[in-house]
């Protein structure tokens, strides 16, 4: 009995679903994935972003904090703000951290894994920064431009599937798009994680995220509800996230 308890927890591990934590949202480390979280997952979170790791906007270290609800199996909003660090020489202050970028995120997935056959992957559209002006009079939810502030702005089509391989093994695959003149994506993105079967709490990730090749690792604590990741941006830079998450359901 002892030895199916251990067996259920660890299994119970191996199905957390980890959170993109530059972005706020299900993912791997930069690049979207097609995992969902349980339904009626509600997280939130906070990250160190290294200027590597964000758009051009950030020519220095920042930080975000994000708030994450999937409100349905198949349907997953998110609340994200980055924070901004400026002077005010006229008022004789210093650089600091004085202002925030905030952004909506939503995904939908539009077909489950194994839905219509056995080796059918799962299938989501989903998009960051998707309520955005040009500028102050324009609206272009798509078109977020070099003057606008849609830093985060991208729209991406991903498709996942796991095998089993000593453990879970994710591969995924995506195809990334927006047309800003600051943060250009538009090409295909590339990646997998690993929770291995003697630890399952342990997630390691790589990907190329249609501009840089990244790795990192993830780890689950108390039963899914706290877990943490870190990240090398370009195999060169650190960035870490910590995030709470609780089912609601």
């Amino acid at each position: 009995m002892k030895r199916f308890r251990i067996f259920v927890f660890l299994s119970s591990l191996s199905l957390s679903i980890f959170a993109q934590f530059p972005y706020g949202t299900t993912g791997l480390l930069h690049m979207p994935t097609a995992d969902m979280q349980r339904d009626k997952t509600f997280m939130l979170g906070g990250s160190y972003l290294h200027e590597q790791a964000t758009p051009t906007k950030w020519d220095y270290p920042t930080y975000n904090y994000y708030i994450n609800i999937t409100i349905f199996p198949f349907f997953e909003v998110g609340y994200t703000c980055t924070l901004f660090k400026f002077a005010m020489p006229g008022m004789g202050l210093p650089e600091r951290y004085r202002n925030q970028d905030r952004q909506f995120s939503v995904r939908l997935r539009a077909i489950k894994e194994g839905q219509f056959w056995q080796h059918m992957p799962a299938v989501v559209i989903g998009g960051n920064d998707v309520l955005t002006s040009v500028g102050f009079k324009d609206q272009d939810y798509i078109n977020s431009s070099e003057t606008g502030n849609g830093y985060w702005n991208r729209w991406y089509l991903a498709a996942t599937k796991h095998l089993n391989l000593y453990g879970e093994l994710g591969v995924h695959a995506a195809y990334v798009y927006n047309r800003r003149a600051d943060y250009r994506l538009n090409g295909v993105a590339l990646g997998a994680n690993w929770k291995p079967q003697l630890h399952p709490a342990l997630n390691v990730m790589a990907e190329y995220d249609s501009r840089t090749v990244n790795c990192g690792l993830g780890y689950t604590l108390w039963k899914d509800h706290i877990n943490v990741v870190t990240e090398l941006n370009d195999f060169k830079y650190l960035s870490a996230g910590i995030y709470f998450k609780i089912h609601l359901k």
